[in-house]
């Protein structure tokens, strides 16, 4: 008989594999309501450096409604409230900072602005760690700001010594460096914390299948969240699409190679990788298959060869590019969907790889129960014949209503079975 984590494992393995399992699994990308649910308070998990909150919280979570895996655990920056003020990031606000300037109860919040400006690019091109040092990282944190004046010297003689010395010895630059070695030191017991804290998850039988984040990250991806932002970088496919594409050039074989470099290690776990900037209103589908999907594809058939499964989660809309995402290895890919029409995605995808989403998080936290009741059965309808079905949500859960996650909970389990 299998144990309680092996049965899990199996069910969703087969699933993606594109086999009927003993039922549809159901796969929570859970967000903030673990916390919620155990009377705790966003704030108080990210400022509880212990991580026993954190635990709690989790544990009764799984306790009280048996999902089939754990996913995004490290998404909440639990227990780093005291490190990202050290960091003291100008691009990210989060629950509980100094001066309370979002809600104790929300998910960290991004500010996207252009680290990268129009008259850059011939620095960026041809001395990226120069403008990383002196520009890009001083706009990202207050803490990098002494690298504004980052200098070199070659000189041998003893003044060109004293100049290097000079710029890296004063108190803001001491500051730095003391603080940077604080951070080091706090990741050091951190990741340690955090390694028995999985380990208990797994112990309760609940497997985690990430491998990790960052490894599949679409260059265009990159280019709009860390260098441009949304606007720009839409507007530069019309006005600088030359400088897109020599990025993209340089981008994508280094990724490329880091994939392929964890060959042999954590075989069958999934790479997550979120698409931020491909969906349906952000570029054309000409665009798309210029700037996008090629580099994509890419990705995820070296995601493959690695010996892991590409997780790839389509933000936004995904109506129109279905018909790409369909030329992948059958079976070896999962696609998470938040606002794609699920019927035309089983029917463009199913043989192909497995999906899972389509079901509105919000809806968990306004409709009733009947309403969850009927939209569940709606998406198990049109997606669970046939397999390669998860039952997900379209985003991470919130402050939802108790009874409508376990209505949802409840209804997978009676209506999924195969």
């Amino acid at each position: 008989m299998l144990s309680k984590y092996d049965e899990k494992v199996k069910r969703v393995t087969e699933t993606i594999a594109l086999k009927e399992p003993d039922r549809v699994p159901i796969i929570i990308h859970a967000g903030i309501f673990p916390i919620l649910n155990a009377g705790y308070s966003v704030a108080e998990i990210i400022y509880d450096t212990s991580l026993q909150k954190f635990k709690d919280a989790l544990i009764k979570y799984l306790n009280d409604f048996d999902p089939d895996a754990i996913t995004g655990m490290g998404n909440l920056n639990a227990g780093e409230g005291p490190v990202l003020e050290l960091a003291n990031p100008n691009n990210m606000r989060w629950a509980g900072m100094p001066g309370d300037i979002i809600d104790k109860n929300s998910f960290q919040q991004f500010i996207e602005y252009p680290l990268l400006l129009d008259d850059e690019y011939d620095e960026f091109f041809c001395d990226r760690t120069g403008w990383a040092l002196k520009k890009a990282l001083p706009r990202i944190s207050g803490l990098y700001e002494p690298l504004k004046d980052t200098a070199y010297s070659f000189s041998y003689s003893g003044r060109g010594f004293r100049r290097l010395a000079g710029i890296y010895s004063t108190p803001e630059y001491k500051a730095m460096i003391r603080d940077l070695w604080a951070i080091n030191d706090f990741y050091d017991e951190y990741e340690t914390r955090f390694a028995k804290l999985k380990e208990v998850i797994f112990e309760q039988g609940y497997p985690d299948f990430s491998f990790g984040m960052g490894l599949g990250e679409v260059p265009f991806d990159s280019y709009s969240d860390f260098l441009r932002g949304t606007m720009l970088a839409c507007s530069d496919i019309y006005e600088r699409p030359e400088d897109i594409k020599r990025y993209i050039s340089e981008m994508l074989p280094p990724t490329l190679e880091a994939i392929r470099a964890t060959k042999g290690i954590g075989e069958g776990k999934h790479i997550f990788m979120p698409l931020h900037k491909g969906m349906d209103s952000f570029m054309s589908l000409e665009h798309y298959k210029e700037y996008y999907w090629p580099h994509l594809q890419q990705i995820i058939l070296a995601v493959v060869e690695s010996g892991k499964v590409p997780h790839v989660f389509a933000e936004g809309r995904y109506n129109t590019r279905l018909d790409c995402l369909a030329d992948v290895p059958p079976g070896k890919v999962y696609y998470h969907f938040e606002d794609t029409d699920m019927a035309v995605a089983k029917k463009k995808l199913g043989g192909i790889a497995c999906i899972t989403g389509g079901f509105p998080s919000a809806l968990l936290d306004w409709g009733t129960t009947d309403m969850v009741r009927d939209t569940v059965k709606r998406l198990m309808d049109d997606c669970a014949p046939g397999g390669g079905y998860i039952f997900g949500v379209s985003c991470g859960l919130g402050n939802c209503k108790r009874e409508n996650v376990e209505v949802m909970f409840e209804t997978v389990r009676e209506y999924g079975a195969y």
